[in-house]
């Protein structure tokens, strides 16, 4: 699977354009990958999906956490279906199958390998790191999928003045202290700089969002930021987007920030 996005250097901040991200064709007719990361090796992912109508994924179990962005259309697993603009989350262990009766985008990153049965034959191509493997639902009793309604979600004052955010997933008890937000941005607003100590990425809804000053990134962008970049965020006519961060933000220019606050301001709830 070619992906969109190679690691060039440290400290680099990366823009990719779903439109222009080539649909690639999986193993099993009906599901297209746009991928921007993928790594078979660590089962790693960050891209669109499509399921054309009556496309399954097939029997699986996840064996990382996987979070998904309902684009268009809807899945259906034994616990019910998750529907447009919600997102779901598969903890590991999560032991389903998918099925889309209409087509259905999904926004996905996924942070672990996924298996399936040896019966399963040809590996689907759904997943990046898909292994062949025995396994059991080691939780019947439980939904695989958490599903949330985004927009539903309370928002909060961030600290910097004109950006909200609503936490989807903060990944407590999974082993990962990573953080799965939507961010918004009202139109004119300016973030103070600060450098992401880890992997950190974004996926825009809608609106225009610029970085550093120099790069752009409108609907259905990905902005990857490695491990000590630094990014100015600003938006000059608001922004919606979805953010993962797999660590903190740190924050370099304080004397932009209101130091009244007795906390000191946080984009992804950390």
């Amino acid at each position: 699977m070619q992906a969109a996005y190679r690691l060039e250097a440290a400290a680099r901040v990366h823009v990719f354009d779903g439109h222009d991200i080539p649909w690639q064709e999986t193993t099993e007719p009906g599901l297209r990958l746009k991928p921007v990361r993928y790594d078979d090796a660590l089962g790693h992912f960050l891209g669109l999906v499509i399921f054309a109508p009556l496309t399954r994924s097939g029997l699986h179990q996840h064996r990382g956490v996987a979070t998904s962005f309902v684009v268009d259309g809807s899945l259906v697993d034994f616990a019910g279906p998750i529907g447009l603009h919600k997102a779901g989350i598969n903890l590991h262990g999560a032991t389903h199958d998918a099925i889309a009766y209409q087509q259905t985008t999904l926004v996905s990153r996924l942070e672990g390998p996924v298996v399936y049965p040896a019966s399963r034959g040809t590996l689907t191509g759904l997943h990046a790191g898909s292994r062949h493997a025995e396994f059991a639902n080691p939780a019947p009793e439980a939904s695989p999928d958490i599903n949330v309604d985004v927009d539903a979600l309370q928002p909060y004052q961030t600290g910097i003045a004109g950006i909200r955010r609503q936490t989807i997933f903060d990944y407590a008890g999974t082993g990962s202290a990573h953080r799965f937000v939507q961010l918004s941005l009202a139109p004119g607003t300016q973030c103070p700089p600060w450098r992401c100590e880890r992997l950190t990425e974004f996926w825009v809804r809608g609106g225009l969002l610029q970085i550093n000053g120099e790069l752009t990134a409108h609907g259905n962008c990905f902005v990857v930021a490695e491990p000590g970049a630094v990014l100015r965020l600003a938006s000059p006519f608001g922004v919606l987007m979805l953010a993962w961060a797999e660590g903190p933000e740190q924050w370099l220019d304080a004397g932009m920030l209101d130091q009244a606050r007795a906390r000191q301001p946080s984009l992804f709830g950390f």
